[in-house]
């Protein structure tokens, strides 16, 4: 009985009335200590139909997803885990510890669904996050966890390629995939790392490093890129080119944009940092198509951004992508979105 009801609309007016960044810490919390009484961790994630699906030679339990930025130190992955996604990617995380930007730095925009986030990529560093990771069961019930690596603010842009070396050294191990953030637009510079030269560089730093670290560990982590949705078709389709001529995995799209053409006029809408939410979804939808276009069958594509019902969730299939991931979505809907985007995907037979 009690897994049918959904007690988050009653929750959620307590936490909109306090700011956004400690609705986060404190929802994180509270799911943390339910997730320990067995009674309600079985409801948390029961009625979740099993819709497993092999990609980039992984099984998925289902294909949705939590992205990257809810947990960014790896330290409620158990937690999550019960909502009953399919995957977790926790992070971003950078090699040294670093505080982000100046507070506030998280808005909701209520009237569209919308949040605005300018954090930069705060987090504990490298060997907080590894520490985390590394005390989690998530992975050992059939959980997929990714986990999601960045460049220190302080690390000139140049030497980007450096930090994103230390951090795939030192996930690799912990990780069923890797992502490259190089899409967030709270880093100075960071989205220019998409740029033909730039990603070129970056990506075969990377490709060839997994090569040393697959031999010594005997195992192939898959690598998956990040990409924003403020790029035109021929920057989407540069990316592809090099993405197929270092043989990456797959792709995420997308992340937040830098528009506000879908929030005008409302409180917040002039704060700086990425838009997320319903308008991200189209803008979305057209990197997926473009992707798959070009990229073929065999590059895997995560569909991101502006889920907040099951029909976007099999939209972003239906478009060309093999997996979606969730974020602002579940913090105007709850937990029960996880079910719905599972429920409507089976439903259409994807």
């Amino acid at each position: 009985m009690l897994s049918t009801i959904n007690f988050y609309p009653l929750i959620r007016p307590l936490l909109f009335r306090m700011d956004a960044e400690t609705a986060h810490h404190k929802t994180l919390t509270m799911l943390n200590n339910l997730s320990k009484i067995e009674v309600l961790k079985k409801c948390l994630s029961a009625d979740m139909p099993q819709t497993p699906k092999k990609v980039m030679g992984l099984t998925f339990l289902n294909p949705v997803g939590l992205a990257a930025g809810l947990d960014k130190n790896g330290e409620f992955i158990d937690a999550l885990g019960t909502l009953g996604f399919g995957f977790i990617e926790v992070g971003t995380v950078t090699p040294k510890p670093q505080d982000g930007n100046p507070k506030p730095r998280l808005f909701r925009i209520p009237e569209r669904e919308c949040l605005i986030n300018r954090m930069g990529f705060n987090n504990q560093g490298l060997d907080s996050f590894l520490a985390n990771v590394q005390t989690h069961q998530y992975r050992e019930y059939g959980g997929i966890l990714g986990l999601n690596i960045g460049k220190n603010a302080a690390t000139p842009i140049e030497h980007a390629v450096d930090d994103y070396l230390i951090g795939l050294r030192g996930v690799y191990a912990h990780a069923d995939y890797i992502t490259i953030n190089i899409s967030s637009p709270n880093t100075e510079n960071l989205r220019s790392l998409q740029a033909e030269d730039e990603l070129d560089r970056l990506l075969k730093a990377l490709v060839d490093e997994r090569e040393v670290l697959a031999q010594v560990q005997s195992k192939q982590v898959p690598i998956l890129l990040k990409i924003a949705p403020d790029i035109s078709q021929e920057q989407c389709i540069a990316i592809c080119n090099i993405v197929r001529h270092h043989r990456l995995d797959g792709v995420i799209a997308t992340n937040t944009t830098l528009s506000r053409e879908a929030v005008q006029g409302l409180p917040h809408a002039d704060e700086k940092g990425g838009l997320s939410g319903p308008p991200v979804h189209a803008m979305s939808l057209e990197v997926i198509k473009t992707l798959r276009s070009h990229l073929g069958p065999d590059v895997a594509i995560i569909g991101v951004g502006g889920i907040s019902h099951g029909r976007q969730a099999v939209e972003k299939l239906q478009a060309g992508a093999d997996l979606v991931q969730l974020y602002t979505g579940l913090i105007y809907q709850g937990p029960q979105l996880v079910k719905n985007c599972v429920h409507a995907i089976k439903a259409a037979g994807l």
